[in-house]
C-alpha cells in the first residue's frame, strides 16, 4: 500500500480528534445544554466525532485508535479552554499534556514499526498491507478468534 493510503486512516483519525475538541468544548459552552447554539454544535460535532473515529478504527487498531483520539481530544481542550473560556493553564498542566502527547507519538510510532515488522515477517514488502478481511488485523481477530481461539481447528 502506498504511502498516501496508510496515511488515509490516521489523518481520518486526526480528524476525528479534532472534532472530538469541538464536541468538548461545545459541550462546555452549552451550560448543561441550556445555550441552544452550543447545544447544537455538541451535537453536530458528537456526530462528526464517531464518524470519523467509525472510519479510521477500520484500519487502525482499536486500542492505539482509541487512545490517540482521546489524546487529541484531551489536549485540544484543554488548550483551547483558556482561550475561549475562563479557564487556567498552569506550568503542572502543561506538562501533563506534554506528556499525553509525547504518548500518542510513541503510540503512532509504535503502531508503525508493528504493522512494518509484521508485513516482513509475513514475507510482504514493506509497502504492501493485506486487503484481508479485517483490514490487515491480526490473524486471530480476522478468524473470529479470541480467548480460547485454537487456529489448528
Amino acid at each position: 500500500m502506498s504511502p498516501t493510503k496508510q496515511a488515509g486512516p490516521w489523518a481520518m483519525l486526526v480528524l476525528a480528534g479534532g472534532f472530538e475538541i469541538g464536541y468538548a468544548l461545545s459541550v462546555a459552552g452549552s451550560s448543561g445544554f441550556t445555550a441552544p447554539g452550543w447545544s447544537v454544535s455538541a451535537a453536530v460535532f458528537f456526530l462528526l466525532t464517531l464518524f470519523a473515529l467509525s472510519v479510521a478504527l477500520k484500519r487502525i487498531d482499536v486500542g492505539i485508535g482509541y487512545a490517540v483520539w482521546a489524546g487529541i481530544g484531551a489536549v485540544g481542550a484543554a488548550l483551547l479552554g483558556p482561550v475561549l473560556f475562563d479557564e487556567t493553564l498552569t506550568p503542572l498542566r502543561a506538562f501533563w499534556l506534554a506528556v499525553i502527547i509525547a504518548g500518542v507519538v510513541w503510540l503512532k510510532l509504535a503502531d508503525s514499526v508493528q504493522l512494518r515488522r509484521g508485513r516482513l515477517a509475513a514475507g510482504q514488502p514493506a509497502g504492501d498491507r493485506p486487503d484481508a478481511p479485517g483490514g490487515g488485523r491480526t490473524a486471530s481477530a480476522r478468524d473470529g478468534g479470541g480467548p480460547g481461539h485454537d487456529p489448528a481447528h
